[in-house]
């Protein structure tokens, strides 16, 4: 099959660090193609010259045969080129039609034809199997569902060329249904699709063809997935064979450290009690809407509870703000890195202290600047953050090691109890891994890890036990021995 799209000796140098290395492959029109690599390999650098918004240092984009020369966005989208981002770029206060025909409004004489505009935005909705309404403002929408309007908007363009990255990472298993069935359409009208996901299953189902980064450079594009196993994949991704990603390592608990008696809240439809011990995790599982996000929140203050007590150490924890968690040794990664969990303008260095700063001032009043900076070295070196320094922008860095200097900001404090939402949602295996084995060093250093996650492998993976919601409460737990999957889902799954 000819290729549609190329890319031909594409190198993208920025200060300090080559991300592109001379990239070449191509991509088919009525085809899939994955792109898979760790984070940092280069891929999303890519979808950025594709899309207009970084132009190349070298090499050529062609289309068609033809040479195409991007400076910006709009010429990409002039050329039938449409990208899905992982992180979602919506205005939160607007409705769900104005951020659908955002920079493009339909007019009436000099005014906007609001009539279209919700017509033209409902049959988006009924194509992605939605139903939502257009004058919904997306701030009260769940983040799968956000996701799945700016599927929609890239849609809108009738692009001949799509990328997806990591598009399924905040989805439900329906809306991942949905998404698939889009994409064998798309595929089906001769659409050039590229493909970006950690999640391998996902790179076997959907993908003709795939193509695998690492550290910037073309490591192998596989034709023929028919002969591809897992394990050669993830090999040729880090370099090295992981046989078990999880790696769990058991350990001895300790007494009782945190415990949470009959609370109530915003998402919680009945009081939530569980405990975790020292040197214990947590694993909590349920389907988009379960209650589990917005009983992290409540946990650490980030929202108001209306009763119940939290204790740490036996003792009440008052619990009133995310200030007073951390005083209480309760620290949050929360499930949205970019809006709640970084601030993506400033740098690694002021995004890793941004909590500890008061223990490195002088007499109280003056910060120390170096031991900011020591601190931030000690944990780019111990959690291998791939920057290239401390003063890079965070919002540069991939999603994992985005992850990696969250987690380095509580590891900065005096903390003993770890709430992770979704630790490894958008991160690659070799990533997962480190992420994973952090959790165990953590609990094994007798701290107590609770961590949410979507991924029901990843739960029966790496928890010691696993405690089920469903509707706003908790509906069973189930011990690291006796877990099976059919047992999790029929907690999970609404009654019949």
């Amino acid at each position: 099959m000819k290729n549609f799209l190329e890319f031909e000796h594409i190198s993208k140098i920025f200060p300090g660090v080559k991300a592109l290395d001379d990239i070449s492959f191509g991509v088919a029109k009525g085809s899939v193609h994955g792109l898979v690599g760790e984070n940092g390999a280069g891929k999303s650098t890519l979808l950025k010259i594709l899309s207009g918004a970084y132009t190349p240092t070298s090499g050529d984009v062609m289309i068609g045969g033809q040479k195409h020369v991007f400076q910006t966005t709009r010429d990409a989208l002039n050329a039938k080129i449409a990208i899905i981002y992982q992180e979602l770029n919506l205005v939160p206060d607007m409705t769900v039609a104005e951020n659908f025909m955002l920079g493009n409004y339909p007019k009436k004489s000099a005014f906007i034809d609001k009539r279209q505009m919700r017509q033209v935005a409902q049959k988006q909705i009924e194509l992605l199997m939605e139903h939502f309404s257009p004058e919904t403002k997306v701030k009260d929408l769940s983040i799968g569902q956000r996701q799945m309007i700016e599927i929609g908007k890239a849609l809108l363009h009738n692009a001949e060329i799509i990328a997806f990255d990591e598009p399924t990472s905040s989805l439900s298993a329906r809306e991942v249904t949905q998404l698939f069935k889009i994409i064998d359409n798309l595929k089906n009208q001769g659409k050039a699709i590229i493909y970006v996901s950690h999640r391998m299953e996902e790179i076997f189902k959907l993908c003709d063809t795939v193509t695998v980064f690492r550290d910037g450079k073309h490591i192998e594009t596989f034709t023929d997935m028919s002969n591809v196993t897992h394990n050669v994949l993830v090999q040729r991704m880090v370099g090295r064979e992981i046989k078990d990603v999880y790696g769990y390592r058991p350990r001895k608990t300790g007494e009782t450290m945190f415990e949470v008696k009959n609370l109530r809240g915003k998402g919680l439809k009945k009081d939530v009690s569980f405990n975790v011990s020292r040197g214990e995790i947590v694993g909590f599982f349920g389907l988009v809407g379960a209650g589990r996000s917005e009983l992290l929140k409540l946990l650490f203050g980030a929202e108001r509870s209306t009763s119940g007590e939290i204790r740490v150490h036996g003792k009440p924890a008052a619990v009133s703000s995310p200030i007073s968690a951390i005083r209480q040794g309760i620290c949050l990664a929360p499930e949205d890195r970019k809006y709640e969990g970084i601030i993506p303008i400033r740098s690694v260095n002021e995004n890793l202290n941004i909590s500890c700063r008061r223990h490195f001032l002088r007499a109280g009043l003056f910060l120390d600047k170096k031991k900011e900076r020591e601190n931030t070295e000690n944990f780019i070196k111990r959690l291998q953050i791939k920057t290239p320094s401390q003063e890079q922008l965070i919002g540069n860095l991939s999603g994992g090691n985005q992850q990696k200097v969250i987690l380095a900001r509580w590891l900065s404090e005096a903390v003993d109890v770890f709430l992770l939402d979704e630790p490894t949602r958008g991160i690659d295996v070799g990533a997962k891994y480190e992420i994973y084995q952090l959790m165990y060093q953590l609990a094994e250093e007798g701290k107590a890890v609770v961590f949410v996650s979507s991924d029901l492998p990843e739960v029966m993976g790496v928890a010691d036990r696993v405690i089920v919601m469903r509707d706003g409460a908790i509906t069973g737990e189930v011990p690291r021995a006796e877990v099976n999957q059919e047992r999790i889902l029929s907690m999970a799954l609404p009654m019949a």
